[in-house]
């Protein structure tokens, strides 16, 4: 049975909800997931993604929406994206964005998930503030300041070095790290500065057997 926990990352106090037990049958979805045809990645994801089973938003959806409530949001859910996600970019190949936090979406209404599929417990998710701005979420009123901001550190000290955000940076503060467990998913806004927390010693493979196996999943919930 599915436990919920609810925390709140930082000062803005967002919603972090943490959901151990997640799927009903997680050896399934891996053996789904080994069989799974997968591609390189789109939007910037550092690796490859493949299709979930048909059925596995019909039995995810009902916790979703409940654990919803957490965020304020009671409305109806639309599935914007979701995917089998495996990390597995070489540090040496990742681009500009891939080496800073992010952001998902800007609005109130989305809502994204990670539910971790790998047996061995490790690389989480992390969340960030930024440190000129203060900012720890980025929404419309706020995008284009932190962007303009964001844009004239890279200019001016130089982009970030060929590697995984993990704990603090000259730009950034870590100020909230998730571990992953086996068959646990997160919950938070979209538009949390947040990354995954990839240790160096991550040999990254792409083989949903021994990889960093997520699913990651991208609501808007009314």
């Amino acid at each position: 049975m599915t436990s919920v926990r609810i925390e709140t990352i930082g000062t803005e106090a967002q919603p972090l909800v943490i959901l151990d037990d997640f799927a009903p049958d997680p050896d399934r979805l891996r053996s789904f997931a080994q069989a799974a045809d997968f591609t390189p990645a789109l939007n910037h994801f550092p690796g490859v993604r493949a299709a979930l089973p048909a059925a596995y938003l019909a039995t995810q959806l009902p916790i979703i929406a409940a654990a919803a409530k957490a965020f304020g949001r009671t409305g109806p859910i639309t599935v914007v994206d979701a995917s089998f996600s495996i990390v597995s970019t070489p540090a040496p190949d990742l681009t500009i964005p891939q080496r800073l936090p992010h952001i998902d979406a800007f609005t109130e209404d989305r809502i994204a998930l990670v539910h971790y599929l790998s047996p061995e417990d490790g690389d989480g998710t992390a969340f960030f503030r930024h440190r000129s701005t203060g900012f720890e979420t980025v929404d419309e009123m706020r995008r284009d300041l932190f962007f303009r901001h964001l844009d004239i550190e890279i200019r001016h000290g130089g982009v970030p070095p060929p590697e995984y955000v993990l704990g603090d940076t000259p730009l950034f503060e870590c100020i909230c790290t998730k571990p992953a467990r086996y068959n646990r998913a997160l919950l938070y806004r979209s538009w949390n500065l947040h990354s995954g927390a990839i240790s160096p010693d991550n040999a990254l493979p792409a083989d949903p057997g021994a990889g960093r196996l997520t699913v990651t999943g991208f609501l808007s919930i009314g």
